[in-house]
Parts: structure tokens; sequence; C-alpha cells
């Protein structure tokens, strides 16, 4: 039964398929037409995930905005039918420019790490306490794995002619070390604290540390640093689930059996670029969202007046 109690059927297909991309985004068994999104669990994060179910799988533009006013698959149902078609959809680029440009988001971070230098302060860290014996070396293999699965794990970020680009590595040039440091449960603490402020050297280094802490023969604690040019609070949990998965394969002698990921974030950077250089073209989506900022932004001051008398 779901919660709204009454287990009706559903009031047309659209409202079928919105009902299932629900359940599953929400990881509930079942959502009726007039449960509430967010009262099931919906955050902001998974509001964003369930906008680009929708735009692929019904094929429709529609924004984070919708979601948060049409909170129901019933209401969501009625409001898509006035919905433009979506963007084109990201696909695999082949063959790749020698030289991928970065995303919005990957410009953004690439900038800050010149303006203000190498730190730690993008760090996404990951910490898993593991009980039990830890094969080492199939560990190490399975992390190997995961970078050769992400091209995101295995890029450098550098410049081409003043511009900030990426260049993907091989995965046989793209290996990551796992340390193991044994100390004592005491000395753990500051040890966890020292691998997570680790600063990523990004022009040379992969965006991906990892290190490995024993207590114990049975008492071990994994720590995985990524920066977040290369991943995000949504990534965290791919990245654990693929880890498991080539752990288990190797401790048993063989690779992960996965089939390869459809589309990289370089065919997505690449598909973002497109998009942007559609803004010269009168009426295009990019040129439409360019004018609105610009009509935005256009009262805002040169310089905003904040106070500078406090760090």
């Amino acid at each position: 039964m779901t919660l709204d109690g009454t287990g009706a059927a559903p009031r047309g297909p659209q409202e079928e398929i919105l009902r299932g991309l629900f359940a599953e985004v929400l990881d509930v068994p079942d959502v009726g037409a007039d449960d509430n999104f967010f009262a099931l669990g919906g955050t902001s994060m998974l509001a964003v995930r369930m906008v680009n179910r929708i735009r692929t799988v019904l094929g429709v533009r529609i924004g984070v905005r919708a979601l948060f006013r049409s909170q129901t698959a019933a209401a969501l149902a009625r409001h898509l039918d006035g919905e433009q078609p979506a963007r084109r959809p990201v696909v695999r680029v082949a063959p790749r420019p020698p030289s991928v440009p970065l995303s919005s988001g990957q410009r953004g971070l690439w900038f800050l790490d010149r303006l203000e230098g190498p730190s730690a302060t993008y760090n996404v860290p990951v910490v898993t306490r593991i009980e039990g014996v830890v094969d080492e070396e199939a560990l190490a293999a399975a992390l190997g794995d995961v970078v050769a699965r992400h091209e995101a794990l295995r890029t450098l970020f550098g410049e081409r002619d003043g511009e900030p680009a990426s260049r993907v590595l091989p995965p046989d040039q793209a290996r990551t070390g796992l340390p193991v440091t044994a100390c004592t449960p005491a000395e753990l603490p500051a040890a966890v604290a020292a691998a997570e402020a680790h600063v990523f050297d990004l022009t040379a280094e992969l965006p991906l540390y990892a290190e490995l802490f024993t207590t114990a023969p049975d008492r071990s604690v994994l720590v995985l640093v990524a920066h977040h040019i290369a991943c995000d609070g949504w990534s965290v949990s791919r990245l654990g689930r693929d880890l498991s998965v080539a752990y288990a394969a190797r401790r048993r002698g063989r690779a992960p059996q996965w089939q390869p990921l459809p589309v990289q974030y370089a065919d997505f950077a690449l598909w973002q670029r497109a998009w942007l250089d559609e803004e010269s073209v009168p009426g295009s989506a990019a040129a439409r969202a360019l004018a609105h900022w610009r009509t935005a932004l256009r009262e805002l001051p040169e310089e905003l007046p904040l106070p500078a008398d406090r760090p």
C-alpha cells in the first residue's frame, strides 16, 4: 500500500512512469500518485537526479523548480503536458579531440586552484571502517579497476593556449597506489585527518588518493580522498559500490565483469561546451539563458559593498 492509501490505478501512462521513477530515485518499493516526493525522503540532490531521469526517460525539458512546485506524480504529470522537448542527450564522443574542455563546474574549481594554490579545501573524503582481514593486494587491484573504469579519476588538469584543458590518461598509465600504515587506535584519528588533508597537484596527479590504516590484523580503516573536480556527493555512493564489486572479484582471482559505461564525464563536458556555443544563435536555449542573466544582473554594482574588516 502506498502512502496515499488509495492504491488507485495511474491516470495515464505518463503518471505511471513518474511513479516508477519516484520509486527508483527514492529507493522505495512503491509510490502513490499523490505521495509527496520530499515527504518520502527526497532531498535537493535527489531532486536533481529525479529531474535528470525525467529528461532521459520522458524526453521533456524540466527544471528542478518544477519538482518543488509539483511534488507528486499526479501533479507533475499535469505539469509536463506543456513542457518542451528535452535537449539532445549526452552521448559518447569518438574520436575525442586531443584536448577536452573543462565543464563549467570544473573551470570554477580549476580557477580557484590557480588563485588560492593547491589546498585540501575541495577534498571529498570517504572513510570506511573494515572489520576482518583485508586482502591488501586485492584491494589495491580493485582500486585500479575503479580508476580504469571512471575517466574522471584518471584525468589531469592543465592549460592549452592559455585555456584550462583536461587530459585523460590511459588506464595503464593511471595507477594509484595504496599505502598501508600501521598505527594504534589512539593514533588513528590524527592519521585519518592527515590523509583527508592530502593536497592534490591537479596538473600532475590523479584526483584520487587512498590510504589503508591498520590498528590490528582484523581492524582497518580505508580512507579515499577525491578532489571535487572529479567527484561530488552524488558520485561517492557509485565509487563505493564499484570498489566493493571490484574487490569481491579480485578476491576471487579475477577482474570485475562489468559493462562499459555508456558515457564518461568528458562526454558531458563536450556536450555542455557545444550547448554553450549555441548562445550566438538567436532563439537558442543558451541565448535565452544568457539574455535572462544579463537582464537579471543588469543593476548589479561592479563592486559589492561587503565589509572587508573581518576575515
